[in-house]
């Protein structure tokens, strides 16, 4: 790429910018379909051994300078297209990704390959989990509570690294090696292990993480204190309450939610404070997502970090009336205080992750669907689920 491009963008008008974006990325789907086709048939003529490669994955990674990681999804991609050709044109249209074809190869066959490539269409990555959880369900894991061994006690070796094919060539006892020295890895990790929600069937998934010591003490009195209610203590359950009880807790305090709903005060001209009631209509109205909705007609679909927004600011007389105040997310709220005040002086608030510390201990469960009918019903709020991470 020329170095002297950068420059020469900023004289790109934002329409003529997002235009050649586009086409840009048409491109590279193009160029991608394009390189895993010559790259299957590469492999079918197994064309890397004559030019002193032992496989194609070195081939890859050595003279077309592909990441481990490019070249083992294209390599994958590339081989069940052999026997899936439409998948190639569904690459190029932007139907589908290397992500979503990795998770869906074992499961693609001459009867279903259509009908499960048509229901991944445009999919993202956890809908296409939820989807092969539908076609293949999987049984419940047992739930578990376990200390972690301490990190500076393990002494394992990393594990061996193997520049070899995608498809697996570790099986039995080697593969049962390599495993257990990534695990040991993942241990000595001062963040330790990450947490992980996987569906398993049809409103089920598995839900696993880390916990501190003190998280765990408050488990273990949890379990103590609902023994008539839940005899086995099953962490699955107590969470799915705590979960129900937080949401409710956290719809009062953010939309003001409540059954017994108090006569509204008149507003006092100039105040900024929104009133409860005109929080819970805006929430209710505009469904608990972002309200933005850009040139194109295309509505924000975002859902976390929403904000109460004046439509016409606050600054130049706006009221917090249900007419004048609608969700935006952080992002589309300063996006909006930008194009009104420009982008000098603005206040800036910034989050900061808190720090937990202590001795750690994993927990695993199996997760059902919580129904929170009343804050559901209420609130709008959508897809809440008790997966408890």
């Amino acid at each position: 790429m020329n170095p002297k491009m950068l420059p020469t963008l900023v004289q790109l008008s934002d329409h003529e910018l997002l235009e050649r974006v586009k086409r840009l990325a048409e491109r590279e789907r193009e160029a991608t379909a394009s390189l895993i086709a010559h790259l299957a048939e590469l492999d079918e003529r197994r064309l890397y051994l004559a030019e002193g490669y032992s496989s194609l994955f070195t081939y890859c990674t050595q003279v077309l300078h592909l990441s481990e990681h490019a070249a083992y999804r294209r390599i994958e991609t590339a081989r069940i297209t052999r026997r899936f050709p439409v998948i190639l044109e569904m690459l190029e249209k932007g139907s589908v990704n290397l992500t979503t074809i990795g998770l869906l190869t074992a499961h693609l066959t001459q009867e279903n390959h259509r009908e499960v490539l048509n229901a991944a269409r445009l999919k993202s990555k956890r809908q296409v989990e939820e989807l092969l959880a539908r076609l293949h369900p999987q049984p419940p894991v047992p739930s578990s509570i376990r200390k972690l061994p301490n990190a500076s006690h393990i002494s394992a070796s990393p594990p061996a690294q193997y520049d070899d094919e995608p498809s697996s060539q570790l099986t039995g006892q080697g593969q049962e090696v390599a495993t257990q020295g990534l695990s040991s890895l993942a241990l000595m990790s001062p963040r330790g292990r990450p947490a992980t929600v996987v569906p398993l069937a049809p409103e089920r998934y598995k839900v696993q993480f880390t916990a501190s010591a003190e998280t765990y003490k408050k488990l273990r009195l949890a379990q103590d204190l609902l023994r008539h209610q839940i005899p086995d203590g099953d962490p699955a359950a107590i969470f799915d309450r705590a979960l129900t009880a937080l949401l409710e807790e956290l719809a009062k305090k953010k939309v003001a939610a409540t059954d017994r709903p108090r006569e509204s005060r008149d507003h006092v001209p100039g105040s900024r404070h929104i009133p409860a009631e005109v929080k819970r209509a805006v929430w209710l109205r505009d469904g608990g997502r972002c309200a933005f909705v850009g040139p194109n007609g295309r509505r924000c679909t975002e859902q976390g970090f929403l904000e109460f927004h004046h439509v016409t600011p606050y600054a130049v007389g706006g009221q917090p009336t249900l007419e004048n105040i609608q969700l935006r997310c952080r992002a589309h709220n300063g996006y909006e205080a930008e194009l009104d005040f420009g982008t000098r002086n603005l206040p800036v608030v910034r989050e900061q992750r808190e720090c937990y510390l202590g001795p750690e201990k994993s927990i695993s469960f199996e997760g059902a669907e919580t129904q929170c009918n009343s804050v559901r019903t209420e609130l709008g709020f959508a897809n809440l689920h008790a997966s408890a991470g």
